[in-house]
């Protein structure tokens, strides 16, 4: 007996089945059994499911005589069901990875409850994937299982068959069957959730929903969806059925008007002529089992009242009211937006009139999204060693908490933000401001950059059009040729920039500022931040950080960090950190180990709370070095990277640690030790002399020094030689320094 039923129907979807179909068969959890059901599909389904079957042995393979429709499909598929839970998965849609795995574990963890209700997201053609919007409602806070008078939000939850497990003795004692015709989830889902004796949540993402753009049954135009009304008399006759589910009943009659509303609504779905007949359905199902009890808001009232007074014209004509004035409500913002950004930039055009302060400074990193990189650094020190000019940091509204009490907060697009950018002297940016910014004389504009170039940058973009698609190389000289000076961290750095980057500015090879805190941090700093991150005391942390891929969306999963995780034993945790454009957490496919960490503010942190790095073609690594830790590069797909992005030189040449070219020989790397061994350093020794000559810990003071206080670099306090620079200690491992700076 398996411990899964996994059962998917199909028609008309043979471009979608062999995907869904392998997401199922290469789960982690493989103690299952999928009966794939062909429902009389005129294309390839059976085709498909027959090569499924003869290759895989847990593939059972059902062909129906005739089409039977979407719930019919799933009867026969349960009819061969002899797993412990059954789950559903529609032909177009697919698993996730790990995801029967956390549905396993989920269900031992809560006691094996007759259904379990878990995430899923809306997959759109772009490759985007939303969360839906009642997910809080799949918390797993507070005992479990339940019933569901205990978390009656389950009700608002899409109403849908495939995001839930059901005990299989369960559906037999119940005696649940699916019926004919459209919305066939809606009979099963409702009575399923009130007759569950146990209710478990799982807030995870189990199922991706493919939303397609044409094909979708409940988005054609039929008259099969009067098809509604019908499952709902089966949904009430449930309830009449069983008296003690009757407090249900004001619940689902709201949910029934709300149903009906939205079908009527939606354009497309009813044939023409069909629609008052359809809206006198709904009055008459209305007054039918119309349940006074529940209370929503004064639209939904509204909209339920022309329901029941069975006005189809009125509804349409509020409808399109609303519709409309929404429109209206566009226009108007965009008209107010127009005139509110002609007035700042009259306000800014008058500003650039008066005289230049020149105690001010604005500064700005990564596109206004906080206080970071070497930007944060500099800042830092001016408030330290140039008191006497005032900062200032522009950023948006959400990320103003970052930003120390003491600096004055920005927001881009306001009269103060005009303001400063028209009368600051030294405006600072690891990217670039406002593209309307008019650089004054007087005004002196420092770039940082934000790490060392190891892939394409700037002007060499030109040759590279899946990188640089969309760059305006025009306006990228335009904005450079405001440029006073850059911040160089070495002369790598130093000869690319000054290429790919042709302009007057100044190159200033002073090191990386954003790099000082490795130097300047305690183990105690290290300890707080460890802790603050919940790595549990006497683990090894390995900070995972891979970079952005331009030639493909969405970004791929590059590594299997349970398998690692796995290799590397108990004592180990992985701190997941993709690239900040990815705009999306990490899937820790539920492994508490797995620390996402894509949200916190700062890398450099991230680097301090971990013992080793695993990376790819982060510029990441040229900073990590720095704190003479451990590093390993996982090259598995250089090829193609180097062929959409291109390099300056090949990493795997001039590696800071061992590099693996295969998840395989990441595992082993690890396994046996090597990713801290003496080969490694080696190699890390050799990085580190190359890429952070100037990385003492000092390199935001001679910034500071140099263009703020106007001291000659000559006479700038000397670096501090490699051997003789003490990083901050690693905390890893029995809680003493894992790997101590070199004496």
């Amino acid at each position: 007996m398996p411990r899964f039923s996994v059962i998917v129907p199909a028609y008309k979807v043979q471009a979608y089945l062999h995907e869904c179909l392998e997401s199922v068969l290469s789960q982690s959890f493989e103690d299952l059994e999928l009966i794939a059901v062909d429902d009389c599909s005129p294309d390839g389904c059976g085709t498909v499911i027959d090569e499924f079957a003869a290759r895989d042995r847990r593939v059972i393979a059902v062909h129906l005589p005739e089409n039977a429709g979407l719930g019919p499909a799933r009867n026969a598929g349960l009819a061969r069901a002899s797993g412990d839970y059954v789950v559903f998965l529609d032909g177009d849609d697919t698993f996730v990875p790990g995801a029967l795995q956390a549905v396993a574990d989920r269900l031992k963890e809560t006691g094996s409850p007759d259904l379990l209700v878990y995430d899923y997201a809306r997959v759109y053609w772009s490759g985007e994937a939303v969360r839906h919007e009642f997910r809080s409602h799949l918390g797993q806070a507070g005992p479990a299982p339940f019933p569901l008078t205990e978390r009656p939000g389950l009700l608002k939850v899409l109403m849908v068959v495939w995001n839930k497990a059901y005990k299989r003795e369960f559906l037999e004692r119940e005696g649940f069957t699916f019926p004919p015709g459209f919305y066939e989830d809606t009979p099963w889902t409702y009575p399923a959730l009130m007759a569950a004796g146990s209710i478990a949540t799982l807030d995870r993402v189990c199922v991706h929903y493919r939303q397609r753009r044409t094909g979708s049954i409940l988005r054609t135009t039929s008259p099969r969806h009067f098809d509604l009304f019908e499952q709902y008399e089966r949904v009430f006759a449930f309830i009449d059925a069983r008296p003690e589910l009757a407090r249900w009943r004001p619940v689902l009659f709201r949910r029934m008007a709300d149903h009906f509303t939205s079908v009527f609504s939606a354009p497309g779905r009813l044939p023409r002529g069909t629609r008052a007949d359809f809206f006198r359905r709904a009055r008459r199902h209305y007054r039918r089992f119309r349940t006074p009890g529940a209370t929503p808001k004064f639209t939904t009232r509204l909209r339920h009242a022309l329901v029941r007074l069975g006005c189809h014209r009125a509804y349409r004509a509020i409808m399109t009211a609303r519709v409309l004035a929404k429109r209206a409500g566009r226009y108007a913002s965009v008209a107010v937006r127009a005139v509110r950004g002609a007035c700042l930039q009259l306000h800014y055009r008058v500003q650039l009139c008066l005289p230049v302060r020149a105690d001010r400074a604005v500064f700005a990193a990564y596109w206004n999204r906080g206080y970071a990189c070497g930007p944060a650094a500099i800042e830092e020190r001016v408030r330290e060693l140039a008191p006497h000019v005032r900062t200032a940091w522009v950023c948006a509204p959400e990320h103003a908490h970052t930003v120390p009490t003491g600096t004055r907060r920005l927001s881009p697009g306001t009269a103060a933000y005009w303001t400063a950018l028209a009368r600051s002297k030294y405006l600072v940016n690891n990217a670039n401001f406002d593209r309307r910014l008019v650089k004054r004389r007087g005004q002196l504009l420092i770039q940082t950059q934000h790490g060392t170039p190891l892939k394409h940058m700037g002007l060499d973009l030109q040759y590279r059009p899946a990188a640089g698609r969309g760059m305006d190389f025009a306006r990228l000289l335009h904005n450079i040729d405001k440029w006073d000076a850059l911040v160089s961290a070495n002369r790598h750095s130093s000869l690319v920039w000054e290429r790919v980057y042709p302009a007057a500015y100044r190159t200033l090879e002073f090191g990386s500022p954003r790099n000082d805190v490795f130097q300047r941090a305690t183990a105690s700093d290290v300890a707080l931040l460890r802790e603050s991150l919940r790595i549990p005391e006497g683990h090894t942390a390995i900070l995972y950080a891979p970079t952005h891929r331009d030639y493909v969306h969405p970004q791929p999963r590059l590594l299997d960090l349970e398998r690692l995780l796995l290799a590397l034993g108990p004592r180990y945790v992985v701190l997941a950190r993709p690239h900040p454009t990815h705009g999306s957490p990490v899937a820790t496919d539920g492994n508490a180990r797995i620390i996402d960490v894509s949200g916190h503010p700062s890398i450099e942190e991230l680097c301090l709370a971990s013992d080793a790095l695993i990376t790819d073609y982060s510029s990441l690594m040229f900073d990590y070095a720095g704190l003479d830790r451990p590093i390993v590069v996982h090259t598995e797909d250089w090829g193609a990277y180097e062929a959409a992005r291109g390099t300056y030189f090949d990493v795997r040449a001039f590696p800071p640690g061992a590099v693996a070219r295969t998840e395989d020989e990441l595992v082993d790397i690890f396994a046996t030790g090597h990713w801290r061994g003496s080969r490694s350093a080696q190699l890390r020794a050799a990085f580190r002399a190359r890429f952070c000559p100037y990385d003492d810990g000092h390199a935001a003071e001679r910034v500071v020094r140099h263009l703020f206080l106007g001291e000659d670099p000559a006479a700038l306090p000397p670096v501090v030689p490699l051997e003789d620079r003490r990083p901050a200690p690693s905390l890893g491992g029995a809680g003493a320094a894992l790997f101590p700076a070199p004496r």
